[in-house]
């Protein structure tokens, strides 16, 4: 398939600047893949469609607030840095992206607030791209402690046209996230509250983790009109044991697979078995998925309403069928759905 295929005119106004305000009243849209029908529902309704036995299989990463401000010395530059992963604990080296990079050399210092914490630049990565060692004289809980307390919740700059709110810190994290390490949220986890979670455990609905840490390649534009061409950044997951054995019962007992997020999908077609069925695994995946593509695991996905010519949209797409999603797309539209992280959701059976 081309990238043209996924272009379409979003409407700036369905672009979620604030997410609902409860997570569980965002709408739900659900195709059903085999008749075509599609319904309007409000999210909290999901646990209609789930019965003893199926399961949600849920990635468990937790966003931290990878946006820090600092200022260059000599200058005095106010300067963003905005922390993409941790290269080794020990000396805390971080890959980052820094802007306006045009005045970051190797060998500046940064110096962040009214803290301690200073950082050096060790190396060139990228155009926008660094390598900078944190300079920090305490232990790793202090360390991460004054990162915690520096650093702002990392809301997509290019949709989310606002400046973080106290609020955000809170609302740009799932109600299960446990392992820190995303820089972005896995937004379909986003409408869960513990009365659904604890109405699917009453229903006999399993949930189980994957954790898979969403790095900013899930965003970066897809600039090569043949999809084969287009290499996805790689990111970090683990599928545990126990989630692997619970998913493979329910799929030998035909019951309901739900991917909650093209994160989680991205975990589960990435530890398949040789017989079809999921099994432990960790490591770094930049598996790519767009029409037509056979999934082994999943059979439901859950999912936001993406932006046009976007990764995600493009594994909807393959999930729910390109005509079948185009169609949705464009009734979302008409019906004023919510677009994007803060949006409203989808649920493809």
């Amino acid at each position: 398939m081309k990238l043209s295929e996924f272009k379409f005119d979003l409407p700036e106004n369905l672009l979620a600047q604030h997410p609902a305000k409860t997570r569980d009243e965002s709408r739900l849209m659900v195709l059903h893949r085999d008749s075509g029908k599609i319904e309007h529902r409000v999210f909290k309704e999901i646990i209609e469609y789930f019965s003893d036995g199926d399961v949600f299989v849920l990635n468990d990463t937790q966003v931290f607030p990878a946006r820090l401000y600092g200022n260059k010395e000599k200058t005095g530059a106010k300067i963003e840095v905005f922390l993409l992963r941790e290269l080794n604990k020990e000396i805390h080296l971080w890959d980052v992206l820094v802007d306006p990079a045009r005045k970051i050399r190797v060998g500046n210092k940064l110096y962040f607030g009214e803290s301690d914490m200073v950082a050096e630049v060790i190396d060139n990565t990228t155009s926008r791209g660094r390598t900078i060692k944190f300079l920090f004289d305490g232990s790793d809980e202090e360390f991460y402690k004054a990162l915690n307390d520096l650093g702002e919740t990392p809301l997509p700059r290019e949709v989310i046209t606002r400046d973080a709110e106290p609020a955000d810190k809170e609302r740009y994290q799932t109600i299960y996230a446990k392992h820190k390490g995303a820089v972005a949220a896995p937004s379909a986890g986003l409408h869960f509250t513990r009365e659904v979670m604890k109405r699917l455990e009453i229903k006999g609905v399993d949930v189980v983790p994957v954790t898979l840490h969403v790095g900013l390649g899930t965003f970066r534009p897809v600039d090569v009109e043949d999809l084969t061409k287009h290499k996805m950044d790689s990111e970090n997951f683990i599928v545990p044991a126990e989630s692997a054995v619970v998913v493979n019962r329910a799929l030998d007992a035909k019951k309901r697979v739900c991917a909650v997020g093209t994160t989680t999908m991205r975990a589960l077609e990435s530890s398949v078995s040789a017989h079809s069925r999921l099994k432990e695994n960790q490591g770094w995946t930049d598996k790519f998925i767009f029409p037509p593509h056979e999934f082994k695991i999943a059979n439901a996905l859950l999912t936001n309403f993406h932006m046009p010519e976007s990764t995600l949209m493009m594994m909807a797409s393959a999930f729910a069928g390109h005509e079948f999603l185009i169609e949705a797309y464009q009734t979302a539209i008409k019906e004023k759905y919510k677009f994007f992280t803060y949006g409203d959701a989808m649920l493809i059976l």
